[in-house]
C-alpha cells in the first residue's frame, strides 16, 4: 500500500493520452506520493501533438522524443517500455504509472507487478481489458478530465450527471460481485465489515476504482449503491457494512 514519501514514476503514451487528462492524472497520483519522475513519449515533430507543449511546462514533464522509424511499428511503446524496465532495476521506485490506452503494455505491468510494485493505469474507455485488468488501479481519463477543470456551477453540474445511480450500478454484475466477494471475505462471523478492510481487498485482487463511476470515495459508492447496512461507530469513526441479505 502506497504512502505519501513513496516515488512515483509516471510515463506517458502522448499518442494515445489526451492532454486534457494529464492535471487529473497528476491529482490522482499525488494521493499516493510524489511523481518525481514524469515522461511523456511520442514523435514531437508531429503537428497532433502540439496541444501537448503547453502541458509539458506546466506540469514540469519531460518530453522523451521518438522518431517513426516503421509505419507498421508503434517505437514509442518499445522505448517506453525499456525506460521502465531501466528503471525497475537502477531506480528506487514504489510505484508505476502507465497512461494509455494501448494493451501492448500488459507485459511490462504484469512484469513490475511481480516486483511487488503497484502500478496505476491510466486510458480511455476504449482501453482493452487485459491492460485494465493488470494494473493495480485502474482509471478511465474521460472521468478525470471532467473533474480536473476548475470549479464552477456549470462544471459542478457537469460532475454530478456522470455519475452512476445506484440503480445504474446495481445492474452492474461486475461491480456489485466485486463490492460483495470484498465484504464476504473481510468480515466478521457476525456479517460485519469494515470499510478500510474491504478497500484493500479490493485494492489487491482487482483494478477497481470509485471513481470510474462517479464517486471520489469508496464510502460514497456504498452509500448510493444501496446494497449494504451500513454502521459509523461514533468514537472511533470507523465504518462497517453488512450485505443487506445477512440482515433479513
Amino acid at each position: 500500500m502506497t504512502t505519501k514519501e513513496d516515488h512515483i514514476a509516471l510515463f506517458i503514451d502522448s499518442d494515445n493520452i489526451s492532454h486534457k487528462a494529464i492535471e487529473g492524472i497528476i491529482n490522482e497520483l499525488s494521493k499516493y506520493g510524489v511523481v518525481n519522475i514524469r515522461q511523456a513519449y511520442g514523435n514531437w515533430t508531429k503537428d497532433n501533438l502540439k496541444n501537448w507543449e503547453e502541458k509539458l511546462l506546466e506540469f514540469a514533464i519531460k518530453p522523451i522524443q521518438q522518431f517513426d522509424y516503421s509505419k507498421n511499428k508503434n517505437a514509442t511503446d518499445i522505448l517506453m517500455t525499456i525506460d521502465a524496465i531501466d528503471l525497475l532495476h537502477t531506480k528506487r521506485i514504489d510505484a508505476f504509472a502507465f497512461a494509455t490506452s494501448d494493451s501492448d503494455f500488459t507485459p511490462v505491468v504484469m512484469r513490475v507487478q511481480a516486483e511487488g510494485i503497484k502500478v496505476f493505469g491510466f486510458g480511455e474507455k476504449k482501453t482493452p481489458k487485459p491492460f485494465m485488468a493488470a494494473c493495480s488501479q485502474f482509471i478511465f481519463t474521460e472521468k478525470l478530465m471532467k473533474t480536473s477543470v476548475q470549479h464552477s456551477e456549470k462544471n459542478d453540474l457537469q460532475t454530478v450527471t456522470t455519475r452512476k445511480t445506484g440503480k445504474q450500478m446495481r445492474s452492474d454484475t461486475w461491480l456489485v460481485n466485486v463490492l460483495r466477494t470484498a465484504v464476504e471475505q473481510t468480515m466478521d462471523e457476525d456479517g460485519w465489515a469494515n470499510l478500510a478492510d474491504i478497500g484493500q481487498y479490493i485494492n489487491n485482487s482487482t483494478s477497481f476504482s470509485p471513481i470510474n463511476f462517479g464517486y471520489k470515495k469508496l464510502s460514497n459508492l456504498i452509500n448510493e449503491i444501496d446494497l449494504f447496512d451500513i454502521y459509523l461507530d461514533e468514537s472511533s469513526k470507523i465504518m462497517s457494512i453488512r450485505d443487506k441479505r445477512k440482515g433479513n
